[in-house]
């Protein structure tokens, strides 16, 4: 028996999210007596993978694999939910995670929650706290069934240290054509600046600002404080800022510690993306 979580990376390095899913996959399993396995994807090395053991995880499964579709890390992941015996898989709720979550979840037959914010109180069954209405409020949602899907909001849970080093398991993905039917023709990573699903001060302006021309005083701010930047829907409509900024209810969901934001009216979709700072 065994608590799966599946150790996100980018370009070889596990992201922010990772180190929380897997804390958070740490402190489940306990809550449960069993164990953390951990899914490592893409082209991790083998040295970055032990270091997992540090946040609780085992043993970790590392697969390389240059393309990404979530047929095939929906696969990769359910299958060895099933060797391991799962009664868990933990994500991130990341643009990645959302879509692979669902087909997880349909693979082993698993109740499921995405968006959760805390860990499960397992008292008298298996029951999470997710955002609904857009973050305007939590509901306690109980997970029937013998096994159980979580998707955690990014920014929401701390990275524990136990210490450590986990066992690493290279792992050949054997996958069939069929999970290559979705084609990634190309793929555009913004580099060079802090993610703002993992930033944890964002500092955002928006049409008060007047122009493009003024943005050096958001600029210089996210500087000081070493703060992500963002901006409002319209300001990236004008393409006073690029698209990959916009945060509310039809751009990026973000859940920083701090958000300031200058020049900016508070319209309700705005807020229904940064209610949770």
């Amino acid at each position: 028996m065994a608590v799966i979580v599946f150790a996100e990376s980018v370009e070889g390095k596990f992201k922010k999210s990772t180190y929380e899913a897997v804390s958070y996959a740490k402190e489940t399993a306990n809550l449960l007596g069993t164990k953390v396995v951990a899914v490592s994807i893409g082209n991790v090395s083998e040295a970055d993978a032990k270091a997992l053991g540090d946040n609780g995880a085992e043993t970790v499964y590392n697969t390389i694999l240059d393309k990404f579709t979530p047929e095939a890390y929906a696969t990769l992941i359910a299958d060895i939910a099933k060797k391991e015996n799962a009664k868990a898989v933990i994500l991130s709720n990341s643009y990645t995670g959302k879509s692979i979550t669902p087909r997880i979840a349909v693979k082993l037959g698993a109740s499921v929650a995405a968006g959760v914010v805390s860990l499960p109180n397992t008292a008298n069954g298996f029951t999470v706290r997710q955002g609904v209405f857009s973050g305007k409020a939590f509901a306690d949602v109980d997970l029937a069934g013998d096994i159980k899907v979580v998707a955690i909001t990014p920014n929401s849970y701390q990275i524990n240290n136990y210490g450590g080093e986990a066992t690493v398991i290279s792992h050949d993905a054997g996958l069939g054509d069929d999970v290559w039917k979705t084609q990634v023709v190309e793929t555009n990573r913004v580099t060079g600046k802090i993610p703002l699903t993992e930033a944890e001060l964002v500092v955002s302006g928006g049409r008060g600002l007047k122009g493009p021309e003024n943005w050096s005083l958001v600029e210089e701010l996210a500087e000081v404080l070493g703060a992500a930047t963002a901006c409002s829907k319209p300001v990236s409509d004008m393409d006073w800022r690029p698209h990959d900024e916009h945060v509310g209810q039809t751009g990026i969901t973000i859940k920083p510690n701090l958000y300031i934001a200058i020049g900016i009216s508070g319209a309700i979709q705005h807020l229904a993306g940064v209610s949770s700072s």
